[in-house]
């Protein structure tokens, strides 16, 4: 059965068809933004080079190497990833970040030199109001740092990524002024930031329009415009789709969303939501992988119930649920069992609907556990398994089940489907 016969997609109905007519470019914030976190650990050098790869399977376009003007280690990190980039003649394109300061721009002028690996300056720079008032800054004070840093970095053969905090926040005349004179300078790559969560779709949306309108085309350059979201009212990855709508040309993320606070937009997320939009056409089989390594390498746990990746992401022991998925799997439809009581499709990212037992199940939860393992389902064991899960106020594990049919554990519980 054609599951687009089954399903009417009230999605598609009062938007633009499709998202966006451009390619949506990634750029990977996990090992400069993501590390900000309080909470996470700066994963070894050889665990960012797993990352670096994983980035470069999964089609992301660009990364942040990190922010090498930080210090000895960041400065050292920053240029193993690129040595790496060049010995595996990697197409993913790299850029580090940079206060605007010349001292912060030099050590990517040198890595560059050492490696022969384009990298693009990603200089930023507050913007809002509020921060400016803090800071005692004056707009004249950023407008001087912008262009001796742009200018600084072009002078050095660098491209350059522009980048205002706090964007969703600044004063139309402040935003104007600022990418204007960065333009002006040589930048052909503008950064418009969500740094505190601020906004929201419609704030999005404006705040792109805005920058074409009033910013990019008046300079008559070709300009990339990239939207870098946070997630502090769990807005970041709808944003980031409305910013695309509206003509942003680059999604920032995070693997995981890990970052400051709550934490950036999850890169994984806006891949999934990406590639069931049909606006890219990656092969994410691998994006398991990818968050397993930053959970283990940043110490940051997956809680459970997270969207895709999360242990009970495709998993349900509903007896209502559960016999649906059943019976799908029992009419040759497997695609149709990952539709049935999933909004996201498992098999696209190389994982399975799991079926377990526990107080809410029914009988036919008991039958398909058991011939999935390859064990008989016999009326008898059937009937046990189902009266023990009844009595339980959790699932059963693996091996509770198998205990009450007398069957032995012959491999660890966490390997078994």
């Amino acid at each position: 059965m054609d599951q687009q016969k089954l399903v009417f997609d009230w999605n598609t109905i009062g938007r633009p068809d499709p998202l966006t007519s451009k390619r949506v470019l990634l750029n990977d914030e996990t090992l400069r933004d993501g590390l900000q976190s309080p909470t996470v650990s700066d994963p070894c050098i050889d665990d960012k080079i797993h990352l670096l790869h994983l980035m470069e399977h999964l089609g992301i376009d660009m990364l942040d190497l990190g922010l090498p003007g930080a210090g000895p280690r960041a400065y050292a990190d920053v240029l193993a990833l690129a040595t790496e980039m060049s010995k595996s003649k990697l197409k993913i394109h790299a850029n580090c970040a940079a206060r605007t300061t010349i001292k912060d721009i030099e050590p990517i002028i040198d890595i560059v030199q050492k490696t022969g690996v384009a990298i693009e300056v990603a200089a930023f720079l507050g913007s809002s109001l509020i921060r400016q008032y803090v800071e005692n800054w004056t707009i004249d004070d950023l407008q001087r740092r912008t262009e001796e840093a742009v200018c600084y970095a072009i002078k050095g053969q660098l491209a350059v990524m522009y980048v205002t905090e706090d964007t969703t926040r600044a004063f139309p005349e402040t935003i104007k002024k600022l990418y204007s004179t960065a333009i002006r300078c040589g930048a052909r790559h503008i950064v418009l930031t969500d740094t505190v969560g601020h906004a929201t779709p419609d704030g999005a949306r404006a705040l792109v329009r805005f920058v074409i309108e009033e910013i990019v085309r008046p300079s008559g350059e070709s300009i990339m415009i990239g939207w870098h979201g946070h997630n502090d009212r769990g807005l970041s990855v709808i944003n980031s789709l409305a910013a695309v709508e509206a003509g942003a040309d680059v999604i920032h993320g995070c693997a995981l969303g890990i970052g400051e606070r709550v934490g950036n937009t999850p890169m994984d997320q806006v891949l999934v939501n990406l590639k069931l939009l049909g606006a890219i056409d990656n092969d994410l089989l691998r994006l398991k992988e990818y968050c397993e390594i930053v959970s283990r390498a940043c110490k940051v746990p997956i809680p459970s119930g997270y969207p895709v990746f999360g242990a009970d992401a495709f998993r349900t022991a509903t007896g209502v649920h559960a016999a649906a998925v059943i019976k799908a799997f029992r009419k040759g439809e497997p695609e149709i069992a990952d539709s049935v009581y999933s909004g996201v499709p498992s098999h696209m990212f190389g994982l399975e609907q799991i079926i377990d037992i526990g107080p809410m199940s029914g009988r036919s939860n008991v039958i398909f556990w058991l011939e999935k393992r390859g064990i008989e389902a016999t009326e008898e064991r059937v009937s046990a398994i189902y009266n023990q899960a009844k009595l339980s106020d959790r699932l059963l594990t693996t091996a509770e089940v198998l205990e009450i049919i007398h069957v032995p554990l012959t491999k660890p519980e966490s390997i078994l489907p």
